[in-house]
């Protein structure tokens, strides 16, 4: 996808309209359509009644001249009071009926950006910050029904009463003022334009400056925790206070632009009210028009310059919608990387054997992380993939989940290439116990039964029991009601990963991945969570990703990476007589192993 400060494409607003328009008529929805037509029909009628208001001024003011009786006055100038509010009174009516076709069609898009920012690629995921990328979406989802508002109920609304105002002007006033009302608003129009153009590349800077401070914002505040560790404080403040001071400044040219443009605009119609009045008063004194005349001409041209006046407003308001959608649509066609095929079947796991043929990938072009890798783990049994950092363990689990598709090679299931089935079906067969366990800000219940939909909360008991963190959410004050705070900030990294082991077993799924699974637990939890991960993975084809070796050497083989290659293969005792690169961690890991429980006990 584009940056967010990239410039639009040509034509790439008018793109962005008729992309949107089908929304003004949601196919398959009766009763929005309605709205719609009834909506439209409103419009028409408040312009009908509002055009009839300074002709009934008019008539007041005449027949004052000529001496009318009181009644005939003031029935004519109650006539122009009902005109001005059956215009309020129809705008209204047309809002609440529209409403609903507008936030329905905002409701409708947020769901498809949404659903979409989740089909994208971690690769994309991992690139993006999370600030900028919700603000594209809240822009762009918003935008949708000051979009439908204008569309509908300002320039279509606008046309109609230029076109009447035009047909009476010419019918009393003749052509001249015509042709001179048409000149002053094309003249209006395109100064707005041109000023609104000028205006919407400091908004489009100042949007990005603003999705800069926002991005920082969040990023910093997710890392609170490493902003302390180095007393980084003053650091991130500072750098948040440039963001927000170009922010700033950004939005102070935007402020002074507008000036000018309504300045311009505001020059622009009042020389056509003067030009206009000038030349009725002039028939006047010709003995062409009437006083009323006068009062009718500048009732119908306030009314025309009313909605010219909002004009501007609208022009800039849709331009920024349309830059608003341009960056969401940008996000909508952003492909994914990974893609089911048409009519991909669903994933039939039997016994669970899994195999990667030959795989290759790189994250980078010309950067490859596993370089022709070979592991066949038979269905039930478990696989520990071990090597230094770097080496490419975590990245088959990756590949695994298809977060990627392999560069070269296959990966295959129970025999079927894992390519060619649906992500849906693979990923409900898979279970994981990540390193870096991260989780909703919500209830310690709701995160352990995000495992499964719709399990019970005797199944969200048992799945803690089994992870061994049932006793730390007994003793809770709302057990398992307690929320676990952003990104699960309150609980301690055993915590989480507890949580997420009880996850898993609530999951219950044929093939297990453990990721480093106990890799913050201390040494007595870890040796409890490592006889249930064991009793849980007798039945389950599982690979194990560990970088602390005591808790794979039961595995019923490890292969060792190196340099995204198959150093060694074999079980624990096997690689130890080979005195290879295994023998080395091994003995490495002891010895770091004896010299902290020394230090341990002479403290």
């Amino acid at each position: 996808m584009a940056a967010d400060t990239a410039q639009p494409k040509p034509n790439a607003g008018m793109a962005a309209l008729w992309r949107f328009l089908p929304m003004l008529w949601p196919k398959g929805e009766a009763e929005l359509k309605a709205r719609v037509i009834l909506a439209v029909m409103l419009v028409l009628a408040g312009k009908a009644i509002t055009l009839l208001g300074p002709y009934a001024l008019k008539l007041a003011v005449d027949r004052m001249s000529a001496h009318a009786a009181f009644a005939v006055v003031a029935g004519l100038v109650l006539a122009y009071a009902a005109a001005r509010f059956g215009g309020v009174l129809s705008d209204n009516l047309r809002n609440a009926v529209f409403e609903k076709v507008g936030q329905d069609a905002a409701r409708r898009l947020a769901a498809k950006v949404f659903r979409h920012v989740h089909d994208l690629s971690l690769r994309f995921h991992l690139e993006r910050r999370t600030g900028s990328l919700t603000k594209i979406v809240e822009r762009g989802t918003k935008s949708i029904d000051m979009m439908l508002y204008f569309l509908l109920f300002n320039i279509a609304p606008t046309l109609i009463e230029l076109t009447a105002i035009c047909v009476i002007f010419f019918v009393k006033f003749g052509a001249g003022l015509v042709a001179a009302t048409l000149a002053i608003v094309v003249i209006y129009i395109a100064f707005t334009r041109k000023v609104s153009d000028w205006r919407t590349h400091i908004q489009r800077q100042m949007n990005d400056v603003d999705n800069k401070a926002i991005g920082r914002a969040v990023d910093s505040l997710l890392n609170y925790e490493t902003v302390k560790y180095f007393g980084a404080e003053d650091r991130e403040s500072a750098r948040y206070e440039e963001a927000v001071g170009a922010f700033a400044r950004a939005s102070v040219r935007n402020e002074v632009s507008l000036a000018w443009l309504n300045i311009g605009q505001s020059l622009i119609t009042n020389l056509m009210m003067a030009g206009a009045m000038i030349f009725t008063v002039w028939g006047w004194s010709q003995g062409r028009f009437t006083p009323g005349d006068v009062v009718w001409i500048n009732g119908l041209l306030m009314q025309l310059f009313r909605p010219l006046d909002m004009l501007g407003w609208v022009y800039r308001s849709i331009r920024q919608g349309l830059i608003d959608m341009e960056a969401m649509w940008d996000l909508l066609d952003t492909p994914a990387e990974v893609v089911d095929k048409p009519g991909a079947p669903a994933l039939a796991v039997n016994r669970g054997g899994i195999r990667f043929d030959h795989v290759g990938f790189g994250y980078d072009p010309g950067r490859d992380i596993l370089k022709g890798v070979d592991i066949d783990i038979p269905a039930g049994t478990s696989c520990a993939i071990v090597g230094p950092s770097g080496a490419g363990k975590s990245t088959i689990a990756r590949l695994l989940y298809r977060f990627y598709d392999p560069s070269a090679g296959r990966i295959l299931i129970d025999g079927q290439d894992i390519a060619g089935v649906n992500q849906r079906s693979l990923r409900a067969a898979i279970g994981i116990v990540p390193q870096d366990t991260v989780l909703f800000n919500d209830t310690l219940g709701y995160n352990i039964g995000y495992g499964r939909e719709g399990s019970s909360q005797a199944e969200i008991e048992a799945a803690a029991r089994g992870a061994a963190i049932d006793h730390f959410i007994a003793a809770l004050p709302d057990q398992y009601e307690s929320m676990v705070g952003e990104r699960g900030l309150k609980l301690s990294g055993g915590e989480k990963q507890r949580v997420a082991i009880a996850r898993t077993l609530l999951k219950n799924p044929p093939i297990l991945v453990l990721d480093e699974a106990t890799s913050a637990l201390d040494s007595r939890t870890e040796q409890a969570i490592q006889d249930t991960l064991d009793r849980i993975a007798e039945s389950r084809s599982t690979i194990m990703i560990a970088h602390r070796l005591s808790t794979i050497v039961n595995a019923d083989q490890i292969v060792v990476l190196d340099e995204g290659r198959i150093a060694e293969r074999g079980t624990h005792e096997q690689l130890l007589d080979a005195a290879g690169l295994y023998a080395d961690l091994w003995y490495r890991q002891a010895a770091e192993q004896l010299a902290e429980e020394t230090a341990q006990a002479a403290e």
